[in-house]
């Protein structure tokens, strides 16, 4: 019992799977720290209407927090944030979060081999391992449109939904046609006067085979022996499988590309409206979508899909390119987030001084996407280079956190004051990642939030998840810089 004292950032699934694996592991000491005050991340801070996982719900869980009821195939959104809150309070968690904390600064000390933490509020905290779990899809991205800052209606991002906020009758605009659009759209069109969806490139968008579940299923699911991880294991097979086109040869895509566009036929009969539609990037470069009813949603009688570029917003109105000026009430910004930009705003300074976002100013990057050299005893979860275009990014994160709690471990036994992964180590794994992903389908040529301003790739992992999986199922300490022994001798044996 008892061991370091280790500090977690953000409760979403990453930091709630850390906080409940370390106290099983034996790891007494965890504070997990949320500026929110509740917990979820980002299922709870994207509640705009129709959102909704693309990724199946018995996949989309915990390993060791099975759930026999979902509602459906594939969750909303309100029920994945309840799960989460059942977690938190099923495995004791409430008690070691400190809500409405948010941490705006954390330094390395080396004297002490402690993290000293800073609070927005002018707070502080001391901790042996901090372990940042702020996610890729946490910062809202903002267009840099002309005029944006002087429209006088109604101005959102969809990860910030103004829920008092009708726009029943109104002139509407979206700008993006991502992930988040595709699901707020066909949810609100139907109430607008007029919706102008403003496009800069047509997405893939794929049937999405979800259907609620009997209650006869769930019983099933609950009481058959097997049965639930059985579900789970099939899904996660039927979506491994997946990586063989986006990671190893993008043209067996062929048969995805080739039912998209069977499917686009079908459900947009329109000539005009389907080239306006049909993507032009490989497929597979950008995040492949699913949607039943976005389609169907663009041809509503009040909306217009807009490809010509934007070129300046006025008080009341959107001007693109052609001189097409459209008056509008609302804009709903669906262009994503700022995934490029980890671990920010935080700011992280480590050994010698270093600043962390300095280090990636060329792009973040992280051995095994979870730890970085000067910077001991940090390990960050959903780091550099650990995104999925095939799977669920839950077992990518089960496997950070299985190798962080082996760190962890290893710093009870106080056989060293700090675990630092070698610079050499970390610069070899971070040229096989840069040249494994230029062969993967995501350097296709297309822009897209997978990449920096330079076009680096600094978040998908270009391998299958059982690679990844592997290469951190045992902690390898020849990794690691040597550290010295704690003057006091070993923390304690866990």
């Amino acid at each position: 019992m008892g061991g370091p004292r280790v500090a977690i950032v953000g409760t979403g699934f990453g930091g709630l799977a850390m906080a409940v694996r370390l106290r099983q592991a034996g790891i007494d000491d965890v504070v997990l720290f949320e500026k929110s005050d509740d917990v979820g991340g980002v299922w709870r801070e994207n509640t705009y209407p129709g959102a909704a996982c693309d990724v199946p719900s018995h996949l989309y869980s915990l390993s060791f927090a099975p759930k026999p009821d979902w509602s459906r195939r594939f969750a909303p959104q309100a029920e994945i944030h309840s799960y989460l809150r059942d977690v938190a309070r099923d495995f004791g968690l409430l008690p070691l979060i400190r809500f409405g904390t948010e941490v705006t600064e954390a330094a390395f000390d080396e004297a002490s081999a402690t993290w000293r933490l800073r609070f927005a509020d002018g707070g502080t905290h001391e901790a042996d391992v901090l372990i940042p779990a702020l996610g890729q899809l946490s910062r809202p991205s903002t267009p840099d449109v002309p005029g944006l800052d002087r429209f006088q209606g109604t101005l959102f991002h969809s990860a910030q939904w103004r829920h008092d906020h009708d726009v029943t009758g109104e002139r509407v605009a979206v700008l993006g046609t991502g992930a988040s659009a595709i699901q707020f759209v066909p949810a609100v069109a139907g109430r607008t006067a007029a919706l102008s969806v403003f496009q800069r490139s047509a997405p893939y968008v794929l049937p999405k085979p979800d259907r609620a579940y009997q209650e006869r299923a769930k019983r099933a699911f609950a009481r058959v022996p097997g049965l639930l991880r059985l579900s789970r294991e099939a899904n996660y097979v039927s979506n491994e499988l997946r990586t063989l086109g986006f990671n190893t040869e993008p043209r067996l895509l062929f048969a995805h590309r080739k039912r998209f566009f069977a499917h686009l036929r079908t459900a947009v009969p329109d000539p005009a409206l389907r080239a306006k539609v049909t993507p032009t990037d490989p497929m597979g470069c950008k995040r492949i979508l699913m949607s039943n009813e976005w389609y169907p949603a663009l041809q509503l009688p009040q909306v217009e899909v807009v490809t010509e570029r934007i070129t300046e917003v006025r008080e009341h109105s959107v001007v693109t390119a052609d001189g097409t000026e459209r008056e509008v009430d609302t804009i709903v910004l669906g262009t994503g987030f700022a995934a490029t930009e980890f671990l920010a705003p935080v700011r992280f300074t480590g050994r010698g001084g270093r600043d962390l976002h300095q280090q990636w100013a060329d792009g973040a990057s992280a051995y095994l996407g979870t730890t970085v050299p000067n910077f001991p005893n940090l390990f960050v979860l959903y780091g550099p280079n650990t995104n999925l275009g095939h799977n669920s990014i839950i077992v990518m994160l089960e496997a950070q956190v299985g190798y962080v709690v082996q760190a962890v471990r290893e710093l009870a036994r106080g056989r060293r004051r700090w675990l630092e992964v070698r610079a050499d180590v970390a610069a070899a794994f971070d040229s096989w990642v840069q040249r494994r992903v230029g062969g993967t389908v995501f350097a296709g040529g297309c822009r897209s939030w997978y990449l920096t301003e330079s076009g680096r790739n600094t978040t998908n992992w270009p391998a299958s998840t059982l690679t990844f999986r592997r290469r951190l199922r045992r902690l390898d300490l020849a990794d690691f810089e040597p550290a010295p022994v704690p003057v006091g001798g070993p923390v304690a044996q866990v």
